[in-house]
């Protein structure tokens, strides 16, 4: 969604990964809130009002709203819900309503006590054709892949190969156009943390870097294209993507996932 907003990799302190901790435990919330919401005939736009009550509720404000990302146009929503060809970016309507058999991801990034908490899951809509359970459910183990990998000495590489590593036998691909990133005080930060890449390279993580991952997986043509409203980024083919994002700190013996919700996948 962004551009780098600070010169070196996010590397917070023991007392802003408490201010993380609170504002991912807020972020999984809403989206367990959102899961018990999404079935057919809801709107994207009543998803988008339940995010803003539920964040202003909270003390919290919404770091998407008028967010432009370095670029013209201020995203106009408090969340992010891209439906079936939707790869990121999708803006909610009160006139787009949610059919049986739909994906839908939605991403959340409520900001409390200036911590930005960031994370989206992608939810099963009714009834859905297997392959689209089954890209939902490949994407997921996607994200589980990269995060076993997260540990002091290992590299942003790593993360990409373990995700693609998961990824190429199911046939699927993977979104080149979109990274994880660094979060903190800041939105959009280093590092960029590419879902497909080369064990051993890039930059090496130590203790206190935090960022995102979030693989975005396709059926079809890794490919993207953006629509005219700025934001939109559908598939070039037009074939399902799934999202599933968490945001995490590097810790001396592994990590620590910060936005951890009840349901996981969005399956009742």
């Amino acid at each position: 969604m962004a551009k780098t907003r600070s010169r070196g990799p996010v590397t917070l302190t023991p007392r802003e990964v408490e201010g993380m901790r609170k504002a991912g435990a807020l972020a999984a919330r809403i989206l367990d809130e959102v899961a018990g919401m999404v079935k057919p005939g809801v709107s994207t736009g009543a998803i988008n009002d339940l995010v803003d009550r539920l964040t202003r509720e909270a003390g919290a404000t919404s770091g998407p709203y008028r967010y432009t990302g370095g670029g013209d146009t201020p995203f106009p929503k408090h969340c992010c819900t891209s439906v079936n060809e939707v790869v990121c970016h999708g803006i909610p309507s009160e006139k787009h309503l949610l059919r049986d058999g739909d994906i839908v991801n939605v991403d959340v990034t409520p900001v409390l006590d200036g911590y930005y908490g960031d994370t989206s899951r992608t939810f099963l809509v009714g009834r859905v054709a297997p392959e689209a359970r089954r890209l939902v459910e490949a994407t997921e183990g996607a994200l589980k892949a990269g995060i076993r990998v997260v540990r002091p000495g290992a590299t942003v590489g790593d993360i990409g190969a373990a995700i693609q590593a998961f990824i190429e036998p199911t046939g699927f691909s993977i979104v080149r156009q979109f990274a994880g990133h660094g979060i903190g005080r800041v939105f959009h930060g280093p590092p960029s943390i590419a879902h497909y890449g080369k064990a051993g390279t890039g930059e090496v993580l130590a203790p206190g870097m935090t960022f995102t991952i979030e693989p975005m997986i396709n059926v079809g043509d890794w490919r993207c294209r953006m629509l005219d409203d700025g934001w939109t980024a559908i598939t070039a083919d037009r074939q399902l993507s799934a999202q599933f994002e968490h945001t995490l700190t590097v810790t001396e013996s592994g990590c620590e996932i910060h936005t951890v919700g009840k349901d996981r996948i969005g399956v009742p």
